[in-house]
């Protein structure tokens, strides 16, 4: 019998194995545990055909269907789990920890491989990860008005041996309308948290974990309510940096895409602008006057950003002046004020 594991065993032990999720490719996609492949035992019409059956005709018509579906399908998924293993354990899990998974480890073990099984499938995951960003977090956050260079700041102090979680990074975007430019397709928020945990795992947390301000929604992604609430009771070293500095800094980031990406973007806050500022952005960037076009939205953005900065508590920001959008320099700064403020270290 193959060897049933609760998840944090289960994640453990794919550090010497590899996980196959045996859900259906949509349920994959929707959200998976990290690093897991994709070894569907349904695919999506053979998943929906199965559930409708069981509903109409009751549990046995409906193992009938699946064996039916399943029978020529097994010499190649014994081909296929040999080729993916390579020597080393299979762990197996599915939605519930039930017939599907449950089958695919008969049958892979009889083919002389070894097999480990998710006590509660995916669902028994979930429920650890929900709980682990629900615990306590010692999160330090690096504030700072748009275009201050925040993720390249947090990158270098990673480099630096600084413990940080990249969020942006993990959201595959950049927080604001133009945040998505560039960048892969946004993974569902339930798949940013099995991400997001991921990161906090590999962590000491008897060590500050350092993360970038964000609102609760950074792009289609919706931060954990529980995490997010930590994150905004975290204490805030806030960069200010002058416009002046952070306008070069977006041109270069941003007038890279084509001015039809940059007008769909600008149509996202145009409310927000305001029509008038909103048609002078426009005008701007059909003559090309970039930096124009990024202190006109910036004016926006830095009020929004200063209003969501006084909603925190004003004993837990610490303001620091850097006057350069040079990352060494900024980096250099902040160390030294982290060296001199005991609640950062």
């Amino acid at each position: 019998m193959p060897e049933k594991l609760k998840p944090s065993d289960f994640i453990s032990a794919s550090s010497e194995g590899i996980i196959l999720d045996v859900r259906s490719p949509g349920e994959y996609e929707r959200a998976h545990i990290p690093g897991a492949i994709s070894f569907p035992m349904f695919s999506n019409e053979e998943r929906a055909a199965v559930g409708t059956y069981y509903k109409k005709e009751g549990k046995d018509k409906a193992v009938e269907l699946g064996l039916s579906i399943v029978g020529p399908k097994l010499a190649h998924w014994v081909k296929s789990a040999k080729k993916i293993a390579q020597g080393k354990p299979l762990l197996v899990h599915c939605w519930r920890g039930g017939m599907r998974s449950g089958s695919m480890a008969w049958l892979l073990e009889t083919a002389g491989l070894e097999v480990k099984l998710l006590i509660g499938g995916y669902k028994a995951y979930r429920h650890w990860v929900l709980q682990g960003l629900s615990s306590e977090i010692p999160l330090s956050v690096l504030g700072g008005k748009t275009g201050s260079g925040k993720t390249e700041i947090l990158l270098e102090m990673k480099k630096r041996g600084f413990q940080v979680i990249d969020l942006e990074g993990l959201a595959h975007h950049r927080g604001s309308a133009f945040g998505h430019l560039g960048l892969a397709p946004q993974p569902s928020s339930e798949q940013f948290e099995n991400l997001l945990f991921h990161e906090l795992r590999q962590l000491d947390f008897q060590k500050k974990i350092w993360v970038e301000d964000e609102s609760r929604h950074i792009g289609k992604v919706f931060m954990n309510l529980e995490f997010y609430n930590q994150l905004r009771n975290a204490p805030v070293l806030f960069l200010d940096i002058e416009a002046q500095f952070r306008l070069p800094y977006l041109v270069k980031v941003y007038a890279q895409y084509s001015k039809e990406m940059l007008a769909e973007a600008l149509e996202k806050i145009k409310k927000r602008l305001g029509g008038q500022h909103y048609q002078k952005a426009i005008e701007c960037l059909t003559n090309d006057q970039f930096e124009e076009v990024a202190a006109i939205t910036l004016h926006y953005y830095d009020k929004a950003y200063v209003h969501g900065l006084s909603q925190r508590e004003p004993e837990n920001i610490y303001r620091l002046e850097v006057q350069s959008l040079e990352t060494a320099k900024q980096v250099e700064a902040i160390v030294q004020h982290i060296q001199s403020t005991p609640i950062f270290q």
